[in-house]
């Protein structure tokens, strides 16, 4: 790396702002990112580590280590995937971010299902898992799925968004009482924090407002999902149907296009993210770690009627 942790950002005494770490998974050229740092520029102070070329679905996939390039005065290309952004960003410099940014994505990222699979959003769970909350952003095209990746305006409603949840959540109480998990939380028992209190937001905002203006909404992923395998000879083909009621397919130019649905909302709960962005409103799904906890009586059942003894694989 071209910057010790020491150079890397360290503390600002002059600048009481809140320091915000923004990353993405298109990479440090893409003009989603940029648009999020412009409009961020004023309410915060903005360090970006990002990754050097698109990683884009690679979840939380992470490295053993990675490249750093210092850019520019706190700036940073990371030859890696956004969740090592995240980490280098949060334990590599001196001076801690307050609030994790990831975005603004070229596409949307609501569904559960997708949320897995999401580089942008497994930006934002690195970032509860080391104790910091974050917000994820992910633009969507009504007319075409996909924004343009090439054209600022596109990035503008979701930048705006992005601006008033960051300096709101931080103002307010959205995030108050998060401690992270592992270390960073004192090693809590995880049933005691599972779902009591917001990690992270995953928001979706239009990329073409309607002409009567868009709101912001909270709401839930949808877990409208299934997969179709298609043969030829020994070769499977998965074809992705997270939108799985849809009756409209487009040629977005993509190896494994999704379907796209009919652009009515009404085909989707209320509260869910799809309505949400399909009516042409901003989504804010308040979330925490990806994994919940269940309890079930037949469970315990099953677990406390077994007992290795030592004389074989059934005790």
């Amino acid at each position: 790396m071209d910057a010790t942790p020491s150079e890397a950002g360290g503390p600002a005494d002059a600048d009481e702002r809140p320091h915000v770490l923004l990353t993405n998974d298109d990479g440090i050229d893409s003009p989603g990112l940029e648009a999020l740092r412009t409009a961020l520029a004023e309410q915060a102070r903005v360090t970006v580590a990002a990754p050097t070329t698109d990683h884009s679905g690679v979840g939380r996939a992470r490295s053993d280590t990675v490249e750093v390039t210092r850019r520019d005065d706190d700036v940073y290309a990371v030859d890696g995937t956004p969740a090592d952004c995240t980490a280098f960003g949060l334990r590599g410099l001196e001076d801690r971010p307050d609030l994790v940014v990831a975005g603004c994505n070229v596409g949307p990222n609501f569904d559960a299902y997708i949320l897995g699979h999401s580089g942008t959003v497994a930006a934002a769970v690195e970032a509860a898992f080391l104790g910091t909350p974050a917000i994820a952003v992910s633009a969507y095209d009504p007319t075409g799925f996909l924004p343009d990746p090439d054209d600022p305006e596109d990035y503008a409603l979701p930048a705006a968004a992005t601006r008033h949840l960051v300096t709101g959540a931080l103002e307010t109480a959205v995030f108050d009482g998060f401690e992270g998990f592992g270390a960073a939380a004192g090693r809590k028992a995880t049933s005691e924090r599972a779902g009591e209190r917001v990690g992270f937001l995953n928001v979706n905002a239009p990329a073409i407002a309607p002409q009567s203006g868009a709101e912001m909404r909270v709401t839930s992923p949808l877990t409208d999902y299934d997969t179709r395998i298609e043969r030829d000879g020994d070769t499977i083909r998965f074809n992705n149907t997270f939108w799985a009621s849809a009756g409209i397919e487009a040629d977005l130019g993509l190896d494994n296009p999704p379907h796209l649905p009919a652009h009515d909302p009404a085909q989707y709960p209320e509260e869910s993210d799809r309505h949400a962005i399909l009516a042409g409103d901003v989504s804010v799904t308040p979330l925490t770690a990806p994994h919940g906890i269940s309890h079930h009586e037949a469970l315990d059942a099953l677990t406390d009627d077994w007992r290795f003894g030592g004389g074989g694989p059934d005790g």
